[in-house]
């Protein structure tokens, strides 16, 4: 684990595994790998996103961090405190230093309870603040997020959209967080609406210095808000790159083909495009294939890749993939001859 003054949170090594059912007595205990040997760090004042498709492991990563899934085996640190030995009081009031968007803005809010005083809950809860002043800090919050005073007694049926999620975030900065895990905040909000919670984020992180685990299936999303990028497949990171790189020089064929399923309004731009199309599904969690868990559906892949695991190697400077393919010096296999 690092000790860089830089590193807000520093993932090393986790595994997230769900022990299922027996289907009968002598049945053998089985297993889902929902995050298996995933290493990250994230710096002070930035972004990485975790990017994926459904089933990859990036939303149960971003609850095992918050502490809100077990962990089955790993490291974590928020700065100088370690995560995973955290229980009881000292975990509850560690969460007080890290805050979650939920993905959906209407059912993570309490329907029962007035915008107001969702927002001051974490305040009461963490004992943050003098009391008198708390219900001033909801109305500077409210005024942050984009929303009126008056709205604090509104409850959360009588907002739209994305006004709820503004409300989501007004709770998330309650407490003063250092980190903010982002799970996929805008996916349930139109275009539109998107574009104002990004903007608001971005706004946000600059004014207070924020730090974002930003989770998302969109890639168009991930370009815009992070500095950082972790690709996952099947529970692990496949791909780590800078924003840039990844999206201008991806290397692992996975990468390729989530790039090459963007929708493009450009003709020219469709026709021109390198496109990689996957077929079949990926493999069962639970009963999971030797070697490389792509290869399945991978068109470049070689015995190799069904015999031995990838690691996950440094190719360059700021950039790493899992792939036995990709040469030392960089070139992907959709590009060699």
């Amino acid at each position: 684990m690092s000790a860089n003054d830089d590193i807000l949170l520093d993932v090393a090594n986790l595994k997230v595994y769900f022990q299922l059912p027996r289907k009968n007595f002598l049945a053998k205990a089985s297993q889902v790998h929902a995050v298996d040997d995933v290493s990250f760090q994230v710096k002070r004042g930035t972004t990485l996103g975790i990017v994926g498709e459904s089933g990859s492991g990036k939303t149960t990563t971003a609850m095992a961090v918050m502490r809100l899934t077990p962990v089955t085996e790993g490291a974590m640190r928020l700065g100088d405190t370690d995560l995973v030995a955290l229980e009881g009081e000292a975990l509850r009031q560690a969460r007080g230093r890290m805050q979650i968007i939920f993905q959906d803005p209407y059912s993570s809010l309490n329907p029962r309870v007035r915008a107001g005083a969702i927002v001051r809950e974490p305040m009461d809860l963490m004992n943050i603040g003098a009391p008198g002043e708390r219900d001033a800090r909801v109305a500077e919050l409210f005024g942050k997020v984009g929303l009126r005073p008056e709205q604090q007694a509104l409850f959360p049926h009588q907002f739209s959209g994305g006004q709820r999620q503004r409300v989501g975030v007004a709770r998330a900065l309650a407490t003063q967080p250092e980190l903010v895990v982002c799970d996929e905040p805008v996916s349930a909000l139109d275009v539109a609406i998107q574009a104002q919670i990004l903007n608001l984020l971005r706004a946000l992180q600059q004014e207070f210095g924020l730090t974002y685990l930003f989770i998302s299936h969109d890639l168009g999303v991930v370009q815009y808000m992070c500095d950082e990028i972790a690709v996952m497949y099947l529970g692990q990171i496949v791909e780590h790159a800078d924003r840039i790189p990844l999206f201008t020089e991806p290397l692992h064929p996975y990468t390729w083909a989530l790039l090459s399923a963007v929708p493009s309004a450009d003709p020219v731009a469709r026709e021109q495009a390198d496109r990689i199309r996957l077929e079949g599904d990926p493999p069962s969690p639970i009963d999971l294939p030797p070697g490389c868990r792509f290869a399945s559906r991978c068109p470049f892949a070689q015995a190799l890749c069904v015999q031995e695991t990838p690691p996950l190697r440094r190719i360059r400077a700021g950039h790493a993939v899992a792939c036995h393919l990709v040469s030392d010096d960089g070139v992907p296999p959709q590009r060699q001859s």
